[in-house]
């Protein structure tokens, strides 16, 4: 423990701190487990469905490996930040002292908290890699679909509109809004591992870390189960002249080669890439609300909150115009993103109210 001396402006640590970092908090096991929990009944989960469709196991392309390694070093860099600004803060200056900042590094990140964090994001990882394998052998196991049904009750909820029709009339088939919406559906790819990032790192306290994590875990699971429950391809691939007006863009290109990748699937699952085409529902949005509504559970800024809903929002309208989705994938994606949460919660046994306590000092300026 830091030693403190005297100060004109109060109790000062020798490493320069006005006061020394609050001591981390004890760990309950269910808080540690959760989410390694929910990657090992997706990866059992995974190896009985593939084994069934006889199919292989397989991270194709070593895609969740790399993104495991990427968000892993952007993390590490992260928590460099975290110390920084928080040693910053403690000490009132800019540019803190290494005594400074490895007081703040020894109290925040022990190594139990960097194993546990670590851990809960391997375990995101592992289940997103059990979830592509599910989501591969979704047409080997049900070859039955729903899009004319999902299509139908899109109609009677416009009034006999198609909601991409009335989408494409409002904003035009032009380049502008096609390649807007295309880029905000791309850059999904950043926004979920950077929410997650974030929330490991600079989190107040590590049960949230934890609780967040879990939920988006979670997500894989519940997509998966709403594929099988109703299997369908989406409104570009049921009804492809409907969206044959768009000009080509990013998105169009990544339709594609997703559709070439079934193709090649079905005919040789052993050697082809697993398919990854499923609409309901639509993960896109579970994975934005589940953010959105951890901000209000939070009591996060008015700032932040506003950030989500426009991410939200444009998310949605997205997943319409360019034909991944129909309207009610995106109303059980809300459904789904509320139900990880409520899951997660459950689970850890998450004390919201201390969170919004310990989420209100991090913001005041004692914090």
């Amino acid at each position: 423990m830091a030693t403190h001396v005297d100060s004109p402006s109060g109790r000062e640590s020798a490493a320069g701190l006005r006061e020394a970092p609050p001591p981390t908090p004890p760990l309950r096991w269910r808080e540690a487990l959760a989410a390694p929990l929910v990657a090992v009944v997706a990866l059992v989960l995974a190896l009985v469905a593939t084994d069934a469709a006889g199919a292989r196991f397989r991270d194709p392309d070593h895609v969740a490996a790399r993104y495991f390694i990427a968000v892993g070093l952007a993390v590490v860099l992260l928590v460099c930040l975290d110390v920084a600004i928080r040693a910053a803060r403690a000490t009132g200056t800019r540019r803190p002292s290494r005594a400074a900042m490895r007081a703040v590094r020894q109290a925040r990140w022990t190594p139990r908290r960097m194993v546990v964090a670590g851990g809960a994001l391997l375990s995101f990882y592992v289940t997103y890699l059990s979830y592509r394998n599910l989501k591969g052998t979704l047409p080997l196991l049900r070859d039955d679909l729903f899009d004319r049904q999902l299509a139908a009750l899109d109609r009677d909820l416009f009034l006999g509109h198609d909601p991409a029709d009335l989408l494409h009339a409002l904003l035009g088939t032009g380049g502008l809004p096609t390649h807007v919406l295309s880029t905000f559906y791309a850059v999904f790819i950043i926004f979920l591992p950077l929410c997650l990032g974030l929330a490991l790192v600079f989190s107040p306290d590590l049960p949230t870390s934890l609780f967040f994590a879990t939920a988006l875990s979670l997500n894989w699971l519940l997509g998966i189960g709403s594929y099988f429950l109703l299997p369908a391809l989406g409104p570009v691939y049921a009804d492809p002249a409907a969206f044959a007006a768009l000009p080509h863009s990013e998105v169009t290109r990544l339709q594609e080669m997703l559709l070439d990748h079934r193709v090649q699937y079905l005919r040789d699952p052993d050697n082809g890439t697993p398919q990854a085409i499923a609409a309901f529902a639509s993960l896109h949005i579970a994975m934005s609300v589940t953010p959105l509504v951890a901000a209000y559970l939070l009591g996060l800024g008015r700032r932040v909150k506003a950030a989500l809903w426009g991410w939200n929002v444009v998310t949605a309208v997205a997943t319409i115009y360019l034909g991944w989705h129909y309207v009610v994938d995106d109303v059980a994606g809300v459904a789904m993103g509320v139900a990880s949460l409520v899951m997660a919660r459950a689970l850890i046994g998450y004390d919201v109210g201390a969170a919004r306590r310990a989420w209100r000092t991090e913001r005041s300026p004692a914090g």
